[in-house]
This record gives C-alpha cells, structure tokens and sequence, in this order.
C-alpha cells in the first residue's frame, strides 16, 4: 500500500477505471465506482451486468486486468481476500461460506493467524457477543451451523467480516434466501451499521428493496457504468429501464381463460423429509390446462418435498397423484419426463444444470435417448448444434456460443437455458419451482411471460413461489401450504395479502 494524492475525507472506496476480461468476455469494462463513509450504495444491474465480478476484485478474489482501487484515500493492490480484509473491506457471498459441522465461533475464527498456537474460545465467544449485541444481529455462537435457519447463517457471515476488522462490507444479493420478515431486520442492522460509519455496498436487483434501504444506486449495464444516482431522484421504473434499456412493464398482461381437461390430480398425499420427519400431510389438489395454480408460503413448509413427490424424486408415502387421469404415483422420474411433465427446480446450478458441460449438451439432458436427437444408441451431433442454436435465440440467451460452459452463464441466462430445455418439449404439465428467485427485472419478466404463454398453450402450471406478489399475479388460483397441508384456496382475481399472510402463518381458511 502507498499514501497518495488528494482525497476526499468521506469518501470510502473509489474504483478507477477497473477492466476485468474473461474468455469471450469483458465483464467489466473501465468502471469507476465509488462510495462514501456511512451508506448505504446499492449496485444494480442486470444477470451478467458485471455486479459480481466488480465486488469479487473489490473484495480481492479477482485481480484487475486494469485500473486502481483506493480504499479510504489509500492505493491498494489485493492479491487474496486476506489482503481485503486487511484493508476494511469484507463481503458476504450469496452462497454462504461456512462449515456446517462446525459451531458459529469455531465459523468465525477459522482461518485467523492470531492467536497462532492457542485457541481461546472464550475470548472469541465474547467478542461475537458484543458483534451480535451492537448490531442487532441475534445468534448463539454455541449453535452449530446446520441447526441455524439461513437468515441466522446470513448473520454468522456479517459477524465473520467485523469480527475482522471490516468497515466496508458487500453483501451479495443478500435477500435472496431470506424470508420478508428476515428481511426486515436486516435493514435494520445495515442501517445500524450505516449510522455507525461503515460503508455497505449492496448487490440487488430486488428494485423495491433498493428504493427503501439505499442512499444512492450505480447502475451498470454490460460491464459498464450507466450513472449513479440519489436515490431520491429516481423512480423505480426509470431504475428498470437504466438495467435494461428499455421500459419495463411490472404488471404482466394475462388473458382470462377458461381451465380445460383435468391434468394433474394429488389426493391425500403423505411424504417425508431427508430427516425422516413428516413433510407434506394429506395434501390434496387439482391443475388443469389453461391454468396457473399457485402455491404461497414461507420457505420451509414442504414445498420442495411436494415438488420432488409429483417429478418422482421422492417416494409417496400415502396417497395418489394422477396425470390425465393415469396414477403416476409411483412411477420414475424418467417415465414421468416421457408423460410430458416439465420440471424447473429450486436450484439451477445443483438440480438443474451440469456446470461443467455446453449449453447444446444441457439442451438434450431430456431429449438424448430418443430421436430425433438420438439415432439408435448414437447422438446425432449436427441436429442436436442446430437445435441448440434455435433454442439459444428463441429465448434469448445471452452466451459466447453453443460450446460454452453453462458454469460461465448468469444467473439469469442459466435459467433461460434450463426454461428452453424444460418448455422445448411442449409439457402438459410444468412444476415452476420459484422460477424466477434471484433474477433481475429484465429476466423476471421474460420467465413470467414464458409460463403465461404455457399456459395460453394449453399447459397446466404449478407455480411454487415465496414472492407472494409473483403468486398473486401469475395464478388463478392460490393454495397456501403451511408444515404440509393446505390452509386453504383462493382465486387469484379475489385474493387479499392479509388473508394468504394469515394462512401462510397457519391459520386454516374459514
């Protein structure tokens, strides 16, 4: 580190003209970016925009390919995350970085040079206490990491960083995993936090969050910096259209169709968990084509057991499920694809996709065995490129090519990819499973589109989805599921948020 030239006193972190290059790619391209002392600077940005990768050099993960970094009016050069935090600057990755077999202090100390041969547990254990006190972030430094809902793993991470020393921190898409009311008390501490003199820069594309917790937004667009701005001198729509390049319409046109043919029938269906616990308890619904029915509640209530129950990823313990008639109950999931189900699951990068395949072998992960992709026990190669090239512009997935890696999409361009593969084969049956969590504005609004145009098709859909707002508009009709069973049933057009938060608590609809 060198000391240096002129530098404004409530000025944090300034970025000067950073180039960070991939194969194939400029992620970021001569970005200024900077922040001041005590608030709250939201980075926002399309899937891919370069929000990431502009954190992950701040950070010290990536090294820049050009440009200065200057933290608190110093010339930094980090060559490792160490250096970073060394500097003040610490960041919580969306996928957090923690060892669940390990206890919340053992977490926070892991990989400390000090103290070298003696662990003093006791010492550490009260210094996370007065962390967690001073800033509102509740946690039992004695509890192990797999016992700690997600929101209470999220704290573990901001303790680690101050715990270090950080008086700059990022937080990646930080409510991506969190439910509303975990959410709120984030902001809470980020705002503690802020009045404090650190300085948070938040990644988001979660528009109404930025209005409500940020001073002020960069937008970057392709690698590039479009403006920053107060956050007073925006509207959420012209925040829209600066991440995109276009007028975003936040209320999706959705035809009135009449529900035909009976497609999906679940009566009284049991299953467990991984832990052997009981998960779903006599649920019990119907989904016909031509309609969404949406499934509202708060993460954890069995949504993803009923989601791998009907795609046969998890066995019935009691009950049927027919489709079109026909008991599925305890068929394959291979025979399950063959009847036409689609299936967009809960997490794209371990469910979904084969990180380190193309985007043409990801296309075919459903087609393979059978022609036309397949000719006897061979795969006809220069079908399946031209196939991968009409889906890749169809829906407008943004990559180098059809040989790239699918571990080098965004997240938004990787759930395009899996939305082509999954609606290419015209399913009657899609089981959506929070299709659009953690996508920007511009990708939000592409999947949305897609299902309702599904469902314009003939298809049935069963939406699940934590955004009740995302339930209320896309359904026809909402269940609301609370620990395995269905509250109740309302049609979306007659919906009420305090109704569905009631049942969503566990309050059986009268």
């Amino acid at each position: 580190m060198t000391a240096s030239s002129p530098h404004q006193p409530d000025i944090a972190v300034e970025m000067r003209n950073i180039v960070k290059r991939f194969p194939g790619v400029v992620a970021n391209d001569h970005v200024t970016f900077i922040a001041k002392s005590g608030e709250i600077h939201a980075l926002l940005g399309e899937n891919g925009a370069g929000k990431s990768t502009l954190m992950n050099v701040l950070s010290g993960l990536y090294a820049p390919d050009e440009g200065e970094i200057w933290i608190y009016g110093r010339h930094v050069v980090f060559r490792s995350p160490s250096d970073a935090i060394a500097a003040g600057v610490g960041m919580v990755h969306q996928h957090f970085r923690l060892v669940p077999t390990l206890t919340v202090v053992e977490n926070v100390i892991l990989g400390l040079d000090e103290p070298r041969f003696h662990l003093n547990l006791t010492q550490a254990r009260a210094k996370i206490l007065e962390l967690s006190q001073q800033y509102g972030l509740k946690v039992d430094p004695d509890a192990y990491i797999w016992q700690l809902s997600v929101g209470e793993q999220q704290r573990v991470e901001i303790i680690k960083a101050l715990y270090r020393g950080a008086r700059i921190l990022i937080l990646d898409e930080p409510t991506a995993v969190l439910t509303p009311q975990e959410t709120v008390v984030l902001f809470k501490t980020l705002r503690s936090m802020a009045q404090e003199g650190h300085t948070i820069i938040f990644i988001s594309h979660k528009l109404d969050e930025v209005m409500s917790i940020a001073d002020r937004v960069t937008v970057l667009r392709q690698g590039k910096v479009v403006a920053t701005v107060n956050i007073e001198e925006v509207t959420k729509e012209k925040l829209a259209e600066m991440m995109v390049g276009r007028p975003v319409i936040f209320r999706i046109e959705k035809p009135r169709l009449q529900p035909g043919q009976e497609v999906l029938r679940v009566e009284d269906v049991h299953a467990r968990n991984d832990k052997g616990l009981p998960a779903l308890r006599g649920i019990s619904f119907v989904v016909r084509s031509h309609e969404i029915v949406g499934i509202a509640g708060v993460s954890g209530n069995g949504q993803t057991e009923l989601a791998e129950v009907l795609y046969g990823l998890r066995p019935v313990e009691k009950g049927h499920i027919y489709l079109y008639g026909k008991d599925i109950t305890q068929a394959s999931t291979r025979e399950i694809i063959r009847e036409g189900v689609a299936h967009i699951p809960e997490d794209r990068h371990k469910e979904g996709s084969l990180a380190d395949m193309s985007l043409s072998e990801n296309l075919i992960l459903k087609h393979y065995r059978r022609p036309p992709v397949a000719q006897g026990p061979l795969i006809r190669w220069a079908y399946v490129r031209e196939f991968a090239r009409k889906l890749i512009q169809r829906f407008q997935i943004m990559a180098p090519g059809i040989h790239t890696k699918a571990r080098l999409l965004s997240g938004g361009n990787l759930q395009k990819l899996i939305l082509a593969r999954e609606l290419s084969s015209e399913p009657g049956l899609i089981i959506a499973m929070h299709p659009t969590q953690g996508l920007d504005v511009g990708a939000t609004e592409a999947v949305r589109k897609q299902l309702i145009a599904e469902r314009g098709k003939g298809a049935g859909v069963l939406l699940i989805s934590e955004d009740l707002d995302e339930v209320m508009q896309l359904s026809d009709r909402i269940l609301v599921i609370y620990e395995g069973e269905i509250m109740g049933e309302v049609p979306a057009d007659r919906a009420d948020r305090n109704q569905i938060g009631l049942m969503m608590a566990g309050q059986r609809q009268s």
